[in-house]
């Protein structure tokens, strides 16, 4: 069987406990780049079908953007929010469809010139 059908599958089976905000801890992680868009489109319709709320975390820039309404950036150890973003994308639907947005990348650099690769200013 396919990973992204067990992906799919674990999110089923987590939505049929009804839980009121959905928790994705690096869900796409364990697979190939074009499962990872075939499973994010997924998800994200599954999320929205059943108009339920997602906390995401990721360190794939692309997946985030593409899937949220907000990205929240956190510090290295310990974490605090160093700066949260509202994503407002002009292309609506699936996150496939939004990485093409013309925004996208604006999104992208703005992000990711906002992460600690080599935070020397930690305690």
């Amino acid at each position: 069987m396919c990973l992204h059908y067990i992906q799919r599958v674990a999110l089923i089976r987590t939505l049929a406990c009804k839980p009121d905000i959905i928790l994705l801890d690096e869900p796409y992680s364990a697979l190939d780049y074009q499962s990872r868009l075939i499973v994010a489109d997924d998800v994200y319709s599954i999320i929205k079908s059943e108009k339920k709320s997602a906390i995401m975390v990721t360190h794939n820039l692309s997946e985030a953007i593409s899937s949220s309404d907000k990205v929240i950036v956190l510090s290295k150890r310990p974490g605090k929010i160093k700066n949260i973003y509202s994503i407002s994308l002009s292309t609506k639907g699936l996150p496939s469809e939004k990485r093409k947005d013309k925004d996208f990348h604006n999104y992208h650099d703005l992000i990711w010139k906002d992460i600690d690769l080599d935070d020397k200013s930690r305690t």
